[in-house]
């Protein structure tokens, strides 16, 4: 409960604090501060009353401490001075201000994700390293890096929201699909992902869709693995097993946005998803709605990996060796990625061609980084040897 409670207001204060003092690497320093001082007394001395103005007095005394020892009285007097306003004066949408600094459009992708779960999401240095699979004193200098080449910009309203859904999108992906590791699945980070995508979706019908897409996607977590923790394809799902109250949510959002503004990536996306949701089995699946949803996106977006998707249900429609076709000119957008063997190895398996299946199998196991993919890839290959 508190470290909800934390992970809850952490930013909002965050936002707060980086406005007065104009420098949000001080302010996330003293935040942290704060953060500590909240988990060393709050189990012992209870949860305050107000716990965002607690936080705030906190982080705020932690500033002035530091700044006392660094800038002239002056500086100190006029700091103290704009520090007495309020907790309650602030609005309580400061939480997008900080995510907009976070995808920061000069900071490198990787940078703006591990900022955002830092500073936005709450998650400590450990968690974010062990999340993408580097060591600590890594991950510390990236974000520490990113802090860096954040001081002295202006903070303000988010100026590029694609550049924030992308960030949040990064990370429910990694956390929904581990890019390597043992396991498929990071939920922390695929929930803190929708957690965050929460706060923006009021901010246009794009961000509403993203938080669809994410909960109709997330919706079919249950039934990917097996007991083992083995990949489960799509078609062999145990569909009982799919979270009916998040798919509700998802295509009640959906269907909100959908007419309210331009079709974007994230509505169509969305958009295929809610018609696997809403499918009773794989074989009743509207496989020609979402061949054509896929062709839109494709134009939308020049995405390999949504040509590759795209694949997959125009084989559905037309038959193996339609899709095939369509893999033809991906080999050089794709090169070394072990989805495009995958994807040619399953159509040649539904093709009848259990050869070239099981050595495209093979070749994409080897290419995978992600253990349990690794596993479904090589049981898929012997099956058919």
């Amino acid at each position: 409960m508190i470290t909800d409670l934390l992970r809850e207001h952490a930013p909002v204060v965050l936002g707060v604090l980086a406005r007065r003092c104009g420098s949000f690497d001080d302010a996330e320093d003293a935040v942290q501060e704060a953060l500590l001082a909240a988990h060393l007394h709050w189990p012992a001395d209870g949860v305050p009353d107000n716990p965002r103005g607690w936080l705030l007095q906190t982080a705020s005394r932690k500033l002035i401490d530091a700044v006392r020892g660094e800038q002239s009285r002056r500086r100190r007097e006029e700091l103290v001075s704009r520090m007495d306003q309020p907790a309650d004066a602030y609005p309580a949408d400061d939480t997008l201000t900080v995510l907009a600094m976070c995808c920061h459009p000069d900071l490198a992708p990787s940078s703006q994700v591990a900022l955002t779960l830092r500073a936005a999401g709450g998650l400590t240095t450990a968690e974010i390293a062990a999340a993408f699979l580097v060591p600590e004193a890594t991950m510390a200098q990236r974000i520490s890096r990113a802090k860096q080449k954040l001081r002295g910009r202006p903070f303000g309203p988010a100026t590029n929201p694609a550049s924030l859904r992308q960030v949040l999108y990064l990370i429910f992906n990694e956390g929904y699909a581990v890019s390597s590791g043992q396991t498929l699945h990071r939920v922390e980070l695929s929930a803190e992902a929708i957690r965050l995508a929460r706060k923006i979706r009021h901010t246009d019908p794009e961000s509403g869709a993203l938080l669809a897409l994410m909960l109709l996607t997330d919706a079919r977590r249950p039934a990917r693995t097996s007991v083992d923790g083995d990949l489960i394809p799509l078609e062999e799902q145990d569909r009982t097993l799919w979270n009916r109250n998040l798919i509700f949510e998802g295509t009640a959002i959906l269907d909100a946005v959908a007419g309210t503004g331009t079709v974007g990536e994230y509505q169509l996306q969305a958009a295929i998803a809610a018609l696997h949701c809403r499918a009773p089995t794989f074989e009743t699946t509207d496989w020609p709605q979402i061949a054509a949803l896929y062709g839109l996106l494709a134009r939308v977006t020049g995405n390999p990996v949504v040509e590759l998707n795209r694949a997959v249900a125009v084989a559905m429609v037309d038959g193996p060796a339609a899709g095939l076709a369509l893999l033809d000119d991906l080999g050089d957008r794709l090169a070394g990625n072990h989805r495009l063997d995958a994807v040619r190895a399953h159509l040649h398996e539904r093709a009848g061609d259990p050869q070239s299946a099981a050595r495209l199998y093979a070749a994409a196991a080897a290419r995978t980084s992600s253990l349990p993919e690794r596993r479904y890839l090589t049981m898929r290959a012997a099956r058919i040897r």
